[in-house]
């Protein structure tokens, strides 16, 4: 039997480059995914956080363990430093089997980085 592997993409920003704002922010982030899609940690494969140039203060992944995804795999990496971009920005993906999504998929996109894809942001 194969598994049918679905993508979830999420962002938010933070306010100030303080690890307490980035652990919470992500911690928020992912929750929120896990909850907007109705599904569950144990149905979470993989996960990739990037954060922007100016958050130095933390790894979104040491929010892992609190938004209950401590044991899955995960990568973080930088974002990529374009001007113009959206700064204290942390974004998310979120790699699922794709079986335990019941329904369309619903990306996340809360405070700040609500900007990046208003068509997809849930009020």
């Amino acid at each position: 039997m194969s598994t049918v592997l679905r993508a979830l993409r999420g962002a938010t920003t933070v306010e100030s480059d303080s690890a307490h704002a980035i652990c919470a922010a992500t911690e928020t982030l992912l929750v929120t995914i896990l909850d907007r899609n109705q599904i569950g940690p144990s149905s979470v494969i993989s996960i990739v956080l990037t954060s922007t140039i100016d958050l130095t203060a933390a790894d979104p992944a040491d929010a892992l363990a609190a938004a209950g995804l401590g044991d899955v795999a995960s990568i973080s990496a930088r974002e990529l430093d374009v001007d113009g971009a959206l700064g204290h920005c942390i974004r998310a993906l979120v790699h699922v089997d794709g079986d335990a999504i019941d329904g369309p998929v619903r990306h996340v996109f809360l405070e700040g980085a609500r900007a990046l894809r208003r068509d997809l942001v849930d009020d």
